[in-house]
């Protein structure tokens, strides 16, 4: 008797022209059967977005061998929406989002279309997890990547991942054999200085690019970017209950 194999959800927010879907899709193809719904153009940055003024839509996909894809008009977040509810059918065994170009440690998860993706799996009750490598290039080497993928997926298959969490998992921009492992992490207290670089356009108007410095002043070394930065990686458990529950008692003091 054959043994069922696990439906996979892949997507990701640089888009479906990405390297890093592709090496995802490369990671994840052995485990199981693929759905993949990706953006049809870079969507970071894009954090929890969701399409509710316009139309969605969905095409066909071919240039993955033996994978059912199809390319999204739509945000990380509907990407998922729409695989769940009306592409398949039924729930996935799992959600993976990325590999993304560029790393999302610390509070960028909160600004993250990749971990939104997986986030959005999460709270559809889908193990999910989401990939990035510290490395912009559109050619960016992921060889290491995909080891760490595989060996991510692998467990999460075999154990049963916490309600309510999905994985934030960050690996280093250094040759594969140069990981040092995986740490399981807390995500660093570091925030973006934010800044803008305002220009004027031919017709005399303002215009601006958000740009900025990422501050680190948490020296811990159990952080994800401690864990980065020193040949490691991370992989931080994320939830998406955002009550500060140790503000509950407080805010009763007050009387309100």
């Amino acid at each position: 008797m054959s043994v069922k194999r696990p439906l996979i959800f892949v997507t990701n927010d640089d888009g479906i022209f990405s390297k890093g879907i592709l090496s995802l899709i490369e990671a994840v193809k052995p485990f199981g059967d693929l759905l993949v719904i990706a953006p049809d153009k870079p969507q970071s940055g894009m954090g929890h977005a969701i399409t509710v003024n316009n139309i969605l839509r969905l095409y066909p996909y071919m240039l993955f061998e033996g994978v059912k894809a199809f390319t999204c008009s739509g945000t990380p977040v509907d990407c998922v929406k729409l695989g769940m509810y009306e592409l398949q059918g039924q729930k996935p065994d799992l959600v993976v989002s990325g590999i993304n170009h560029g790393e999302n440690t610390s509070t960028n998860v909160l600004y993250s279309g990749t971990m939104s993706a997986a986030v959005e799996g999460a709270i559809e009750g889908v193990p999910s997890v989401g990939f990035s490598l510290a490395d912009f290039d559109a050619n960016a080497d992921f060889e290491g990547a995909i080891n760490i993928a595989t060996r991510v997926i692998k467990s999460m298959l075999e154990n049963k991942l916490p309600a309510d969490t999905c994985l934030n998992v960050n690996i280093p921009k250094i040759p594969a054999n140069d990981i040092k492992g995986i740490k399981i992490c807390r995500a660093a207290r570091a925030f973006w200085d934010d800044s803008f670089d305002k220009r004027i356009d031919q017709y005399g108007n303002p215009y601006y690019w958000l740009t900025g410095e990422f501050e680190n002043n948490d020296k811990g070394e159990d952080t994800d970017l401690w864990a980065i930065e020193n040949g490691y990686a991370s992989i931080v458990p994320i939830q998406f209950d955002m009550t500060a529950y140790h503000a509950v008692s407080e805010l009763n003091s007050w009387n309100i």
